[in-house]
């Protein structure tokens, strides 16, 4: 099962790449993703949510010491994969959890500020979703084994 996690955190690992490759682009030229008026993953990657810290207002677009959020993904996806590979199956699971609940804020932030879905970040929180699952289950199946062996010994 390990195996999925780590498969399913290079595929994280691919879409932010994109997502962070889409970042970077000319704000000019139309991103591949950009699909209709309500699905433009330009528009959601060059937006001041789209760094972190956000920007300002105040701040130029190109300016200040931000991290884009596609940045912190591939980390966290990284960080899972290492953690399931080393059978750290709670900070797998940990990691996956943050990483949930950071994409649920910012799919709050594309819904109800931007107004704006970017194709990527939807991939993201489904492969963050499927993860949360696969490192739960992995949790409960190391804890009914501990139980067995503690049954067994008795």
């Amino acid at each position: 099962m390990k195996y999925l996690v780590v498969l399913l955190a290079v595929a994280g690992i691919v879409v932010s790449s994109m997502a962070l490759h889409v970042h970077y682009m000319d704000p000019s030229q139309a991103p591949p993703c950009a699909v209709t008026e309500k699905f433009d993953c330009g528009a959601v990657n060059h937006s001041r949510f789209a760094v972190f810290p956000p920007r300002t207002f105040d701040d130029p677009p190109t300016g200040g010491h931000h991290i884009p959020i596609a940045a912190i993904g591939i980390a966290g996806y990284v960080l899972i994969a290492a953690f399931a590979l080393a059978g750290w199956r709670w900070l797998a699971f940990q990691m996956s959890l943050i990483g949930f609940l950071f994409a649920c804020f910012l799919s709050y932030l594309e819904a109800y500020v931007l107004e704006k879905w970017c194709i990527y970040c939807l991939w993201s929180q489904g492969i963050l979703t499927v993860l949360l699952v696969v490192t739960g289950i992995m949790l409960a199946v190391q804890a009914m084994r501990t139980q067995r062996l503690k049954t067994v010994e008795r």
